[in-house]
């Protein structure tokens, strides 16, 4: 089965979380990545570390012989994103300190997490959708 994919932002987040949530049981691995937003001067993300991290990450999912979904989750630009108060910063379900970060969500919970120095190594990546 292919990586199901959906995007969203700070502001489209809510309802498309609770899509991904109400679909969770269906898969073997839900996953959500938090990544920075493309730069549209140079039409590449804003975060050297997203853009060291992605291809790894998107890599390893579409390799997985397991349903996997994937919710992309946009951060904003860097001021949006540096604010102290930007929204996932501050929710108690993520507490992000840094992008690009990719969660296990699994019962209504953060189960594991990659921060960002450590989001592109694939033996982390294999270890996190493995539920290990």
């Amino acid at each position: 089965m292919p990586m199901k994919t959906m995007d969203a932002t700070v502001a489209t987040f809510d309802g498309v979380f609770e899509k991904f949530r109400s679909e969770a049981h269906k898969n073997k691995a839900n996953l959500i990545l938090f990544l920075a937003d493309i730069d549209p001067s140079t039409s590449l993300s804003w975060c050297p570390d997203c853009v060291r991290a992605e291809p790894v990450i998107y890599k390893k999912l579409e390799a997985s012989p397991d349903d996997v979904a994937l919710l992309r989750a946009y951060v904003g630009d860097r001021p949006t994103w540096r604010n102290p108060q930007h929204p996932w910063r501050v929710d108690s379900r993520f507490k992000l300190k840094g992008v690009p970060t990719l969660v296990r969500w699994e019962d209504e919970t953060v189960k594991g997490r990659l921060e960002d120095h450590e989001a592109h190594l694939e033996h982390k990546i294999d270890a996190l959708v493995a539920g290990k």
